[in-house]
């Protein structure tokens, strides 16, 4: 009897910076929310974290990379808010870059097992 069985990997993508973890899908997520939001407190609201937690996954990525990926805006008539920068959209656009393109090559090794 032949059976159809289907292999698949999973996997996650995680950038460091030196020995640090710099982006993952879930720092990309917040950059994303804070750019949809123009908000830190929002962004977190939306994915269910603390302010506290995303403030400090913010200011790690920033620490940790060239360029500010984050910036707060100070107030004006409807308040401050929080922007990403163009460093930050360009991280965000390599990343899923990045992550499509190891998705795409895992899903053509995998075949291989499809014996």
């Amino acid at each position: 009897m032949v059976k159809n069985i289907k292999y698949n990997v999973s996997f996650r993508v995680w950038i460091y910076s030196g020995e640090n973890k710099f982006l993952g899908i879930g720092r990309v997520e917040l950059l994303e929310r804070i750019k949809a939001t123009g908000s830190i407190s929002n962004a977190a609201k939306e994915m269910k974290m603390s302010y506290r937690q995303a403030w400090q996954m913010v200011t790690e990525m920033n620490q940790r990379s060239n360029y500010p990926l984050v910036e707060k805006q100070l107030g004006g008539k409807g308040g401050g808010g929080t922007i990403i920068t163009p460093a930050g959209i360009k991280a965000i656009e390599t990343f899923h870059e990045l992550e499509n393109k190891v998705r795409l090559f895992i899903e053509n090794e995998t075949e291989k097992f499809n014996l």
